[in-house]
């Protein structure tokens, strides 16, 4: 299964592509699931279309964690929430998407592709399964669950009560969830699409948006340039709105490996005959999208130390912040930050400086004496 993340600078056409990506796919014979929070520019023939609807998972979610904790909650005595009292909070659209995305995957269409909010958002999304994943192993560390037997005679010697066996059985469960929508992401056939109408604003976005997708450690598929003008016109006013997109068009192809241009229509694209019309998938002579490597380097004979190499386009040095915290480095790279786990073998090793050369970030480990294997 192939997965199409679709996102952009707000107001850039992202729907639009989206569906029209997947209508290309299906009309290629392929079996295409397109998931997306927004109506659609008209009905997708051979698609199957799935709705994000953060309000109706909210009230679930919530109506079925009442349900799971009512005797914790009747014990406090507290009132119980009916659904039509429920509006969703900030965060349900992220974690309705994540839900979304799961079920959608588990059909194992041909291609899945997700209309996205925003790139912030989007990107904020995205990490969350890994993000949450974390939290749950700090806080309800699975290995406890075996000790359920000893929770009454610990809670008498603590003086405290225990964690009730649901609780955990919540967690584990998340957890398998969280799981199966990292593994999407994370997948070497899941891909990022950008899409953005050229200009000043949306170019400095552009960027933002591939260092952010840089520390996620995604492929970025392609760039479409949406709502192109046509390059002739005899209109003085429209030629200069011409002239004005070209030369940003042409400092995005000189900064981006694929570039793809979809042509403003003159009007809202409608119905499958407009959106074949912006067909945004892969040319023949396109370079591949693949996942950036960070790679470990050896340079122990030459140097004393292991290289851990970061590719991150776009970072400066004054945005940058490293700290190491046992086995995991956290990372911050201009607005965007992530907790990384360390490569086993650099586990045993001391954090001895960094560098940023032309968007390459080098971390230099010395192995530590104590935990290094003797004539390594």
């Amino acid at each position: 299964m192939r997965t199409v993340l679709v996102t952009g600078p707000g107001g850039a056409g992202r729907t639009t592509v989206a569906a029209a990506t997947a209508l290309a796919a299906a009309r290629r014979g392929a079996r295409v699931t397109l998931l997306t929070p927004d109506p659609l520019p008209g009905a997708l023939s051979g698609v199957t279309v799935r709705r994000v609807d953060a309000a109706a998972h909210f009230r679930a979610e919530l109506l079925s964690f009442q349900d799971r904790a009512g005797a914790a909650l009747d014990l406090l005595g507290a009132s119980r929430l009916d659904a039509e009292e429920l509006t969703e909070l900030p965060g349900a659209e992220q974690l309705a998407l994540l839900s979304a995305l799961r079920e959608a995957a588990a059909d194992e269409p041909d291609l899945l592709v997700v209309d996205l909010a925003p790139t912030g958002r989007a990107l904020a999304a995205l990490a969350l399964p890994e993000q949450l994943r974390r939290y749950l192993r700090r806080l309800l560390p699975p290995e406890r669950q075996a000790a359920r037997s000893l929770r009454p005679v610990l809670a008498q010697l603590a003086g405290v009560p225990m964690p009730a066996q649901w609780l955990y059985e919540t967690a584990a469960r998340w957890d398998l969830e969280l799981a199966a929508v990292q593994a999407l992401v994370e997948d070497p056939d899941t891909t990022v699409r950008l899409v953005a109408e050229p200009g000043p604003a949306a170019a400095d976005a552009l960027r933002t948006a591939r260092l952010g997708i840089a520390v996620q450690r995604l492929a970025l598929d392609a760039v479409i340039a949406n709502r192109l003008l046509p390059a002739e016109t005899p209109d003085p006013w429209l030629a200069g709105l011409v002239a004005q997109q070209r030369k940003h068009l042409d400092e995005l192809t000189g900064e981006f490996p694929v570039v793809r241009e979809a042509a403003h229509l003159g009007r809202d694209p409608r119905g499958d005959e407009d959106l074949a019309l912006l067909d945004c998938e892969p040319r023949p002579d396109e370079p591949t999208a693949s996942v950036p490597r960070w790679d470990v380097e050896d340079r122990i004979a030459e140097d004393g130390v292991l290289v851990w190499r970061l590719p991150l386009p776009g970072a400066v040095k004054e945005g940058l912040s490293l700290v190491r915290r046992g086995d995991e480095l956290l990372l911050t790279v201009g607005p965007f930050r992530r907790i990384v786990p360390l490569p086993s073998v650099l586990r045993r090793c001391t954090v001895t400086g960094a560098g940023l050369h032309d968007g390459v970030l080098d971390i230099r480990f010395a192995p530590d004496p104590e935990l290094w294997p003797r004539g390594r």
